[in-house]
């Protein structure tokens, strides 16, 4: 695309979205990049002659979208600053984004060029979401998650002729897209094909740092590289030879999937290898089948090993479940009892504190089932808006309502059939989708949305809350025929400071999240004495922060980010500050729900059922 003028360029932009044609499948590139205005002026109603800079957040707002991603951010500085160090001369600035395309790491070139883009805002802090700032390399690349590269004019904004852009997504050690890596420059002297070069090696950049948040996040088990046409992939298991994460290439090499690896499946149905002895030792891969896979390095963990694997080694399936009851005799008796049952379809009912593990739990009861080589799927009625669980539960037909999928949705209770259906916070489900939620248990079948016909399924259900469904029920809040066909089996988890066995969490924690520090006495004090109103996961938290911040290996109580505690129960902390958040929210936005919402990240629905729920009072 030659350089336009703006008016140009806008006759250009719209005459391409007037063009009849069906394009969307297309790699070329000047394909995708007309398939992107065609999105911007139909779907995003944006008009590519519109000046000014963009949204961009202040620091403190900075400081709260950056918080998820606080770990990221550090582990991933080195290499950004030595990709930012290559590509210095050549004008480029660097970013690191987060899904929503707003910058959060910026590193910007030599003086001349870091003023173009201090001037048009192009650092930490600005968002360049296509649906705002139409084609561009960042936006453009989340929307499509594929690496692109956007050069002058091909962006849909006349303004940002002067740029060029390009970025590769960047995926988490699950599959999911994570953020993007961004490159700009602003350089002149510099053509389409000097910008590919820059592409290719930020592309590269990327899977390097996929590769050590991936080695980060499985840092206690085993990684193995798997060989394949687009570049190698990594495979974590654990002593048992069990799967317990794949990149996203692995995955898709080996047709691996949530599900399978949720149940801890043995990595012999996919690859064979003979045993490492040795760190980075090459060994042979072969498929299950005996066909050679290539070559690869088996990194052992990075804890503390006195163990070696064991080739064929027989495994207790009820072992996960054991572990997670440690010594606390509640949850060994609980244990017990879910051994008795074995493998009958008798639904679990699990009952606890926010933050002590009841996925976790569920994936244990999951892997230790028949059903553990089928998929483990789960749903947080909490988290999903109201007017969507209805489809994301039961699916729909193509054409069931505006915006479904042309060829419609499976529905989460199909995709489990045969295997195990985990409910999240169950208490939060609204009355309506209870009716058809029983319907489901007691027929054992789902009418999708819009179908004629019903689809048999045959699941096993654990739901979880950290509500009292009993009261609830009495209280006519939640369906008691519903809820007496949950309470197959009540499985209560204790808050962490209720634990007989509290003392052997925190050691086994500190040494998974801070493997190479050892504990001070007035480290261990303080650990010992707090209620951890979070209970696991903020544990997990304070653990690992504390990790990274002790010199010398030692953690000190300096190094324990424990705020101060009164004698409130866990969920009435949750809820304080979560209404608080959303007080201030509203408050801040003049009582509007929906500008509220999207500033919380929730749906609008959502934020009115948790109004209703923590009785804020609103204007409206």
């Amino acid at each position: 695309m030659a350089s336009l003028s703006a008016s140009n360029h806008v006759a250009r932009v719209l005459s391409v979205a007037n063009q009849v044609n069906d394009r969307l499948a297309d790699v070329d590139a000047s394909s995708r990049i007309e398939n992107s205005w065609r999105r911007c002026l139909i779907s995003h109603k944006l008009d590519p002659a519109r000046q000014g800079p963009p949204q961009t957040l202040t620091e403190a707002e900075v400081r709260h979208v950056a918080e998820p991603m606080e770990e990221t951010i550090r582990l991933l500085t080195p290499e950004l600053d030595d990709l930012a160090r290559v590509l210095r001369d050549a004008g480029y600035c660097v970013n690191l984004a987060d899904t929503n395309a707003t910058m959060l790491f910026s590193r910007l070139p030599g003086e001349a060029d870091a003023r173009m883009f201090m001037d048009w805002k192009i650092y930490t802090g600005s968002n360049f979401a296509e649906t705002c700032e139409g084609t561009n390399g960042l936006g453009t690349c989340l929307a499509e998650q594929k690496p692109i590269l956007v050069h002058r004019d091909e962006h849909f904004r006349a303004q940002w002729h002067m740029f060029s852009c390009a970025v590769a997504p960047l995926f988490d050690p699950a599959g999911r897209l994570a953020g993007a890596v961004n490159i700009t420059s602003c350089r002149e002297d510099l053509d389409r094909s000097a910008h590919q070069l820059a592409l290719a090696v930020t592309m590269e950049a990327t899977r390097r740092m996929e590769g050590a948040i991936f080695r980060d996040h499985f840092r206690n088990a085993w990684i193995a590289t798997v060989p394949g046409d687009g570049g190698s992939g990594l495979l974590a298991y654990d002593d048992d030879r069990r799967i317990v994460g794949a990149c996203r290439s692995a995955r898709a090499l080996l047709g691996l999937t949530d599900g399978l690896i949720a149940s801890g499946i043995d990595l012999s149905r996919y690859i064979k290898l003979d045993r490492a002895r040795h760190a980075d030792e090459l060994v042979e891969l072969r498929r299950a089948d005996g066909q050679p896979l290539g070559h690869s390095h088996i990194v052992p963990p990075l804890r503390a090993r006195s163990s070696t694997l064991h080739r064929g080694a027989l495994v207790d399936r009820f072992d996960a479940l054991r572990r997670l009851a440690g010594r606390d005799p509640g949850l060994v008796k609980s244990v017990q009892r879910l051994r008795s049952i074995g493998d009958h379809n008798l639904p679990v009912l699990l009952h606890g504190e926010t933050g002590v593990g009841k996925d976790v739990f569920a994936r244990a009861i999951h892997a230790a089932s028949n059903r553990a080589r089928n998929n483990y799927v789960a749903l947080n009625c909490a988290a999903m808006p109201e007017s969507l669980i209805d489809a994301e539960l039961f699916g729909y037909e193509a054409g069931a309502f505006t915006g479904a999928r042309r060829d419609g949705s499976k529905g989460l209770i199909a995709q489990a059939d045969g295997g195990t259906l985990f409910l999240d916070e169950i208490g939060d489900m609204p009355i309506g989708l209870q009716t058809r939620l029983l319907r489901v248990l007691e027929n054992r079948e789902v009418w999708p949305l819009g179908a004629l016909k019903p689809v048999p399924v045959d699941i096993r259900l654990i739901s979880a809350t950290h509500r009292d469904l009993g009261r609830m029920a009495e209280e006519g809040a939640f369906r008691a025929d519903l809820y007496f066909r949950l309470r197959g089996m009540e499985v209560r988890l204790p808050a962490l400071r209720e634990r007989a066995d509290r003392d052997d969490i925190i050691r086994q924690i500190a040494r998974e999240e801070a493997p190479n520090c050892r504990l001070s006495p007035e480290a261990w004090a303080q650990l010992a004495a707090y209620p951890y109103p979070g209970n696991m996961r903020q544990l997990r938290h304070v653990l690992r922060l504390a990790g990274c911040t002790a010199e010398d290996g030692v953690i000190t109580d300096a190094d324990l980010d424990l705020p101060p505690f009164g004698g409130r129960t866990a969920e009435t902390d949750l809820e304080a500050a979560e209404r608080a958040t959303i007080i201030e929210a509203l408050r801040k936005h003049g009582g509007r729900v929906t500008e509220a919402a999207r500033a919380l990240k929730l749906s609008r629905a959502t934020l009115y059922r948790k109004i209703k729920q923590l009785k804020i009072e609103t204007a409206q």
